[in-house]
């Protein structure tokens, strides 16, 4: 369609082994408390065992299957297994179990698989609660979660919260061993890029690991060339903006959870709802995914015609050949128009709920705050989202776009946007705003704050008395935040003559409308195109830095070349659709094939509320 790709991308790995050494290994794990046992599952490991294991793998070893969270109901087994994140809230779970029994005479054998790893504080509450010494731990070192043939998650969606809010190092530990088990399954990479305090932890501590295991992997044929890790800190802006490309949109109103979708009657014209595995094997979906929304129904309209035509060619048919056409092409045909329908059905609805949302006026305004024009309109538009009370996370996500693009509010503006804010959705909102205060989400500008870079300058040149008269001339210039200025240094917001065409885009802003170019794609192209972070100093100054270029191999003088054009790009945080689409088009464009690796999937919403606290 859209892609008219110059170069030929290479083929990327076959993930399918990272699922056989994760069941293998759970399988083993379960052996190990032999004979019937009942296995308490926490609840977000469900939908990923789902994609690596199905139920009647697991029945081979457990009676019963339990959520947890859910008590037990008059079990007669004499084992229990939990499979568990390393939550505190879930070891005082598994330790009211035990003591419970305990009370009752009951004696079990327990064991805790912790996944991926188990944390020293999860041992200190079963001793505080008595009983560490009846359970047997293990660890299921579960890193890496195929959900297509680019994309690897980790799953770890708390990550983003515990890294970047709490300062919490913990699963670092994760990144490092996942990244190790990638090196020494498709690597050696030859060259590592990096910005960001997490991502350069996460580097350091990835190569200590290979230095302690001394594998050997030097002489082997790499099928990853380099790798290039980024902190989501590194760019908020791309994750709050709304998503157009239809992938996108899905996530943003479905809510893609594992690389599948619940549809709801709404989409599937019947009362059910249907459970649908979104990736490159659905052959309607690969062919509109990281297409704009406006280029989709079109798409999908001729999609049906032509499945239509090829039903139709069964009137002039013989026997002969109708027998043939039945058992080599109809079950296909009725595949593709069931997923067809699914996708038409998706996009009404989609159209629906954003029509209802005010969605172009919304798009518009999240424009012209990534353009820096009609900044007082905008805020208006907020302040009225607001006290319409259309939606708690629209609207803190446009009041954190407003403050991230703006360099932080000015006091008034914040005062006020926080009141109204307050007084429409709850007081216990307070620690909701502390919490985006402390994470750089949503900030107030602090008298003379942004003044200091603009006086050094001209204090220069001029006397002090000159100074400060220059400064109240410019206060308005100072404001501008980094933002503007690593926009304009990279090139950001596209200058087009006439119409940006969607259909046939010429850079990834079309995966905003053509309004905005992706600043965490933007800086792996212009890092790949020079091979190293040379002649981007000032950029990194606005970004704060901590960035990293290491040559691990030979390169590009390697005989195996073809792997330098294949990037495993890790996003230290979340990674949006969006950027997936915009690399995914820059690598037709270059060829190259990015792979993603991400602590989870993430979108606007997701990252609201991980901040929001209902607590007073």
């Amino acid at each position: 369609m859209a892609f008219a790709g110059r170069r030929d991308a290479p083929e990327p790995p076959d993930f399918a082994i990272l699922k056989r050494l994760a069941r293998d290994q759970l399988i083993y794990l379960l052996e190990q408390l032999p004979g019937r046992k009942d296995l308490f599952i926490e609840a977000d490991l469900m939908s990923p065992l789902d994609r690596i294991a199905n139920v009647s793998i697991l029945k081979h070893e457990v009676d019963k299957l339990y959520k947890v969270e859910n008590r037990p109901t008059s079990s007669t087994s004499d084992q229990f297994c939990f499979l568990v994140r390393p939550r505190i809230k879930t070891m005082k779970y598994i330790a009211d179990i035990i003591n419970a029994d305990k009370m009752a005479g009951r004696s079990r054998k327990y064991k805790i698989i912790f996944s991926p790893q188990k944390f020293y504080a999860c041992e200190m509450v079963l001793e505080e609660e008595g009983v560490f010494g009846d359970v047997s731990c293990d660890e299921w070192s579960f890193y890496l979660l195929p959900l297509d043939d680019d994309i690897i998650s980790m799953e770890l969606p708390e990550f983003f919260r515990d890294y970047f809010l709490e300062g919490d190092h913990r699963w670092i530990n994760c990144v490092a061993r996942a990244l190790q088990l990638l090196n020494s399954l498709y690597g050696p990479f030859s060259k590592a890029y990096g910005i960001g305090r997490c991502a350069k932890m996460s580097y350091e501590l990835w190569r200590d690991l290979e230095e302690e295991s001394e594998s050997d992997s030097q002489g082997r044929k790499p099928e990853i060339g380099n790798v290039f890790l980024m902190d989501r800190d590194t760019d908020y802006v791309t994750a709050l903006c709304s998503q157009v490309v239809y992938e996108g949109l899905v996530d943003d109103t479905f809510r893609i959870k594992c690389g599948s979708v619940d549809f709801g009657p709404d989409v599937t014209s019947s009362d059910k709802s249907i459970k649908v595995l979104l990736n490159s094997q659905d052959k309607v979906f690969s062919q509109i995914r990281n297409e704009h929304f406006s280029s989709v129904f079109g798409f999908l309209s001729q999609k049906s015609r032509n499945l239509q035509a090829q039903y139709d060619r069964r009137r002039g048919m013989d026997i002969k050949q109708m027998k043939n056409f039945v058992s080599q092409e109809l079950k296909g045909l009725k595949q593709e128009h069931r997923l067809l329908s699914l996708h038409i059905g998706a996009c009404e609805s989609i159209m629906k709920k954003k029509t209802k949302q005010d969605f172009q006026e919304m798009i518009k305004t999240e424009h012209s705050l990534l353009e820096g024009f009609d900044i007082r309109e905008s805020t208006s538009f907020i302040e009225e989202h607001i006290d319409r009370q259309v939606s708690p996370i629209e609207s803190l996500r446009l009041m954190c776009l407003l403050s991230i693009t703006e360099n932080g509010l000015i006091p008034k503006d914040y005062r006020s946007l926080k009141t109204q804010y307050l007084q429409s959705y709850g007081p216990e909102h307070l620690l909701t705003f502390h919490n985006l205060k402390r994470i750089g989400l949503l900030t107030e500008q602090s008298p003379g704050e942004t003044l200091t870079a603009v006086e050094s300058k001209v204090s220069k040149l001029v006397t002090d008395r000159a100074a400060g008269k220059i400064t109240d001339a410019f206060n308005s210039l100072a404001r501008k935040s980094n933002f503007r200025g690593i926009s304009k240094k990279l090139g950001l917001i596209p200058r087009v003559d006439g119409e940006y065409d969607l259909k046939m885009p010429r850079d990834m802003a079309y995966v905003f409308s053509g309004a905005y170019i992706p600043l965490s794609c933007k800086i792996i192209e212009q890092v790949l195109e020079r091979k190293s972070w040379l002649g981007l100093e000032e950029v990194l100054r606005l970004l704060n830095g901590n960035e990293f270029s290491v040559t691990e191999s030979a390169g590009e003088d390697s005989p195996a070349w073809e792997s330098q054009r294949i990037i495993l790009t890790v996003f230290l945080g979340g990674c949006t659709f969006s950027e997936i689409a915009a690399l995914r088009f820059l690598g037709k464009e270059k060829g190259y094939k990015f792979i993603f690796l991400t602590t989870a999937i993430t979108n606007s919403a997701r990252m609201m509320e991980a901040m929001i606290e209902t607590k007073a």
